[in-house]
């Protein structure tokens, strides 16, 4: 068939087709010419490939580009690192920190299994990789797009990098020039070099830049006679320096650098470097204490310390205040700070022996913590950390290894009045609901049995007596009782909306809480206790006044929240804490220069005293706490400065009592005004017919309670305290004018109480 016939044919079959030489749509939305018709002309397959590959060419071309363009610059700022200037409120220059603890080491002076060790938990590949994880950057990157986090899964050398030539701020811009350089830097720089100048920029913690500072910061040796215990904790600590250093570290924060300690090894193991037998071997190595760095001497140390955590807690970490050109201005009061350390000086260190260890070996472990808070503003005035960091490294205000004791117990109430929680037999608790005050009294309605005894294992009130009466001489049975009543966990949830911090260890829901056995610190105690003050509105404490930087803009948190507690219940706490001070166990401190709230406090074998008081201008916390030397273990306080028991109404008190004096001096102190303070309606118990009762099982009232006030049983005289007690003289304890108790039976005589020293608890 020629090319005629064959188009001709062609013509037929199109005819055929389409009769009346019309072209009709069919079902697939094509012509008769089988294109495409409508929005799918712009979508089909060679289109879409054709645009992902021209993308693709596109990026490729854009990161040549980048590649060729974006050079290593200059070091940063680090490597001519500025000074932190600190000032105090008004102004006046505090302490300046800076100079780089740091010193170079080459590779050849770094043990080979410390440089393994840290290869096995940053970077198990980085002797086989080309300076970036691809993977991991673009998990990164797309963290910090998205604002997931920080952006992670850098490599060794992008880490180095980062130190010593960029920043450490979480851009994407920074991370895409961080990967161009990493890649430039490991084609030009040896894997050993690249090591060695990771291990030289890292921060480390303890004003510690590099391997060399770090070795000797922590163990007291240089780098190259690390063992490989030593730089498994070294390699650990990087990732957390503050939280993790075992110096300072809560159990949290021991147990996720023991996490990272144990996989430094096991990932040893596992590339081949150490053997199984030889990692049954190694065991942890604890750190040496830090030492106080030049110019921190004194309490200088204690509150960059103090300002340095709180920044870090706002997002300003450790590792960029150590890179300098901050100006700190902190709420320190440089005349109330004065005050503070003079207080502890003459009621307190000029009274113990610390040069004489085999005279009175208790004196060496006696240390003092205070926490001075104005509770209009949240500024703190005034802190005291110990006696310096070269000698106490961690500060005494801000350490939470001991609990706070009754100084708990004023939460406990203002949950009962916030709460509207009732006692066994349905009646509102409140200042002058009755409660038994027999010591060791089995609590009714828990499901946990408890019965704590009284300080010396006394009775009181024969055995009614009101809660106000109960809150002045810190009777633990009333208090046991009225946890129970108000449940557990109101309470718990309580103390956390007022301030208080729910570490590891809190007691959950058992009644043993109202003793105060969980942690604390005298920070967060005095923002409970401005809270109160500052009728019921939540304060945090804070430090830092302002801190200005050129290349970064900083905005304190507010330290006034709004109602943690109703203003109510916030006054009616202050009220029942004034009847402390005026009829009670703190009214050692009692003065007319000032009208003053207040509780003390004294731990399980007196391990620690604790008093916590404020006037309308200023609340204060003072705690001491015994820790054996060396050993850091406690140990009691009995026989400080040749007495017996130290308790919260002893030198705490006194310390308080010599600052406020001071603080305020010049200060026109006013009255707490407490119009909404609800003190319940007076309840009249009848007279029991003998003292010696046996202990009555009632959660509130009995109808056979004594109105005597006193404990039924003399107190031991070789438990005699240091100084006299606030209770030994005291008149016959009489109710509070604004409460209106019951007054005693005329055929009764009054009872003056003995002295009434602190148990655990108390």
């Amino acid at each position: 068939m020629g090319r005629a016939e064959a188009r001709r044919a062609q013509q037929q079959r199109g005819a055929r087709r389409a009769p009346g030489g019309r072209a009709k749509s069919g079902k697939d939305g094509k012509g008769s010419a089988g294109k495409p018709k409508g929005i799918r002309r712009f979508f089909t397959w060679k289109k879409i490939l054709g645009t992902f590959f021209g993308l693709m060419l596109l990026g490729m071309g854009a990161l040549v580009f980048l590649y060729y363009s974006v050079e290593p610059p200059d070091p940063n700022e680090k490597a001519t690192l500025q000074s932190n200037v600190y000032k105090y409120s008004d102004g006046t220059l505090m302490a300046r920190t800076g100079g780089l603890n740091r010193e170079i080491l080459p590779i050849s002076k770094i043990p080979e299994d410390v440089q393994t060790a840290f290869i096995a938990i940053e970077n198990k590949s980085f002797y086989k990789d080309s300076g970036i994880d691809v993977m991991g950057v673009a998990r990164g990157l797309f963290n910090t797009v998205t604002g997931k986090g920080k952006a992670g899964g850098s490599t060794i050398t992008q880490q180095y990098v980062k130190n010593y030539y960029l920043t450490q701020d979480q851009s994407a811009t920074r991370k895409v020039r961080e990967l161009i350089i990493s890649l430039k830097v490991d084609q030009r720089m040896e894997k050993p070099e690249i090591l060695a100048g990771y291990l030289n920029t890292n921060f480390y913690g303890r004003n510690a830049y590099g391997i060399q500072a770090a070795a000797q910061a922590y163990y007291g040796v240089d780098a190259e006679k690390l063992t490989l215990e030593q730089g498994a904790y070294l390699a650990a600590v990087i990732q957390a320096p503050s939280q993790y250093d075992w110096a300072t570290a809560g159990p949290n924060g021991k147990r996720l650098v023991m996490i990272r300690f144990n996989a430094v090894l096991d990932n040893m193991v596992e590339m081949k470097k150490l053997t199984p037998e030889k990692r049954k071997e190694i065991k942890f190595q604890e750190p040496i204490q830090p030492k106080a760095p030049p110019g921190m001497e004194g309490q200088k140390g204690y509150l960059v310390q103090a300002a340095e955590d709180e920044l870090d807690r706002q997002g300003i970490p450790e590792s960029e205040l150590k890179a300098g050109g901050w100006t700190i201005t902190l709420n320190i009061d440089k005349n109330r700070q004065a005050a503070m350390e003079k207080a502890v000086q003459d009621e307190l260190e000029s009274k113990l022996d610390r040069k004489d260890t085999k005279k009175r070996p208790v004196d060496q472990s006696v240390q003092a913590g205070a926490t001075s808070v104005d509770p209009k503003t949240g500024a703190i005035v005034a802190m005291y950390g110990g006696l310096g960091r070269s000698q106490q490294w961690n500060s005494n205000a801000l350490r939470t290894d001991y609990q706070p004791g009754s100084t708990f117990k004023p939460i406990v109430l203002a949950s009962a009045l916030e709460n509207k929680a009732t006692t066994q037999d349905h009646k509102p608790i409140n200042p002058n609901t009755l409660y038994d005050g027999t010591s060791k009294r089995k609590v009714v309605g828990s499901d946990v049995p408890f019965n704590p005894q009284n300080q010396d294992d006394k009775d009181y009130g024969d055995p009614m007596m009101t809660v106000q009466e109960a809150t002045n001489w810190s009777v633990n049975s009333v208090y046991a009782q009225m946890i129970v009543d108000t449940k557990p966990a109101a309470v718990k949830k309580t103390a956390l909306e007022l301030g208080m911090q729910d570490r590891d260890g809190w007691p959950g829901d058992k009644p043993a809480m109202t003793l105060g056995t969980m942690s604390a610190n005298t920070l967060e105690m005095a923002g409970v206790y401005a809270t109160f003050d500052n009728h019921g509105k939540k304060v945090t404490p804070t430090i830092v006044k302002s801190a200005t930087h050129k290349d970064r803009q900083f905005k304190p948190a507010p330290a006034i929240g709004g109602q943690a507690i109703t203003r109510e219940t916030a006054d009616t706490v202050t009220k029942v804490l004034t009847g402390v001070v005026n009829e009670g166990s703190a009214k050692v401190v009692k003065s007319s220069a000032y009208e003053a709230a207040a509780k003390t406090g004294t731990t399980e074998k007196n391990v620690a005293g604790w008093f916590t008081a404020y006037t309308p201008e200023l609340v204060t916390v003072v705690a001491i706490f015994g820790e054996e030397p060396g050993t850091h273990t406690q140990v009691t306080l009995t026989g400080a400065a040749g007495g017996g028991r130290a308790g919260g109404g002893t030198f705490p008190a006194e310390i308080w009592q010599a600052y406020t004096l001071a603080a305020l001096k010049g200060v026109k102190t006013g009255e707490f005004k407490l119009p909404d303070a609800e003190m319940g309606t007076p309840q009249v118990p009848s007279r029991s017919a003998s003292p010696s009762s046996s202990p009555s099982q009632s959660a509130s009232t009995s109808s056979s309670p004594s109105t005597s006030r006193s404990p039924s049983n003399s107190p031991d005289p070789s438990q005699s305290s240091t100084k006299p007690d606030p209770s030994t003289s005291q008149s016959p304890v009489k109710p509070s004018t604004s409460q209106s108790p019951v007054k005693p039976s005329t055929s009764q005589s009054p009872v003056k109480p003995p002295p009434i020293l602190p148990v655990p608890g108390n």
